[in-house]
């Protein structure tokens, strides 16, 4: 069934990405195919192959398809340790960071503070918004932009609350000027994802940023657009993607061209994903959301320790993880 998903998704973003760019070379099918069969141990990772070639317009070996990735090495370099990250309101515990816009908690039917002290219901609403005017809560495992509500003290409801399930109360965030000039009063993404290597080494391999939409509240997978970032500078690439991967150079609603821009306090970001990965190097890869505040503070609104999407990573800035010896774990496992 995985296989048969795969093979529809891949053909889809293929016909995309091949009615801009042409079709991909005959050439890089057959050495996606047998690359695939030949390091990766089967045939059914080569359609992932194909569409990192067709965004490419070449063959790089050490790509991770998402299939193989998903099937073996998450299991593998993630496990049980991974899924830590689902539960949001011990996020600030297991990392020890205060860059989280944390205020409260709502766990298996009770009200927590920010030092987990248990809040009576009738206190729940003024110390939420004692100092907060506007708040967001989190599901747990709010995967890709779902499992996420905004209030304030007039649309605050505790049997709402009660009925979304466990999860995290956080500051809303004022981005920076830099973000707002590309989409205002929608809070952007900065997506950093590192990896531990075998040596203890913690090091990031991708950033791209996420863009919403002007008609929605907050970043949501399946309508994002985003622009790849260079690692080394923080500059935009000059094209961002849809879900879809159909390009465009600009922001479809405000028309804001993304060459040229350069994200504030990007190599602080990246300082900082580096040590928190650290604290939980036993979640081998993590992919770190921020975002830069209008006080140019970095703020960290999750992390994914589990699952982390690399296909977009891999398609515009791979191969990313070549240098992890994922490509044997299947033979390893035998």
């Amino acid at each position: 069934m995985q296989h048969k998903m795969c093979r529809s998704e891949t053909a889809s973003l293929l016909k995309n990405i091949e009615s801009e760019n042409g079709a991909l070379n005959p050439k890089f099918k057959k050495m996606a195919l047998e690359y695939a069969q030949d390091v990766l141990g089967s045939k059914h990772y080569a359609p992932w192959l194909n569409v990192y070639a067709a965004m490419t317009g070449d063959f790089i070996e050490g790509w991770i398809p998402e299939n193989y990735f998903s099937s073996v090495v998450i299991p593998n370099t993630q496990g049980l340790y991974g899924k830590v990250s689902f539960a949001k309101s011990l996020s600030r515990k297991f990392l020890n960071t205060d860059r989280l816009p944390d205020i409260a908690y709502y766990v298996n039917g009770l009200f927590f503070s920010l030092s987990w002290e248990i809040l009576p219901p009738e206190e729940v609403e003024n110390y939420i918004f004692s100092h907060n005017d506007k708040v967001v809560y989190k599901q747990d495992i709010s995967l890709r932009g779902l499992g996420i509500r905004f209030f304030t003290k007039e649309t605050f409801d505790m049997e709402e609350i009660r009925k979304i399930g466990n999860g995290v109360f956080q500051k809303y965030i004022r981005q920076h000027g830099f973000f707002e000039e590309i989409l205002p009063n929608i809070v952007a993404t900065l997506r950093l994802t590192s990896v531990i290597n075998n040596k203890g080494e913690a090091s990031c391999r991708s950033a791209f940023l996420r863009l919403g939409r002007q008609d929605s509240t907050h970043c949501k997978w399946a309508t994002d657009t985003k622009i790849p970032v260079d690692l080394k500078t923080g500059k935009l690439y000059e094209k961002g993607y849809s879900l879809e991967m159909k390009s465009t150079n600009c922001h479809p609603d405000t028309k804001v061209f993304f060459k040229g821009k350069i994200i504030p306090k990007f190599e602080e970001c990246l300082n900082y994903v580096e040590k928190t990965h650290k604290t939980v190097s036993y979640c081998r890869m993590v992919g770190w959301d921020l975002i830069v505040n209008e006080n140019e503070e970095i703020q960290l609104m999750e992390w994914n320790g589990y699952f982390n999407d690399i296909t977009f990573a891999e398609a515009t800035q791979g191969p990313c993880f070549a240098d992890m010896g994922w490509e044997k774990i299947w033979k390893e496992k035998k």
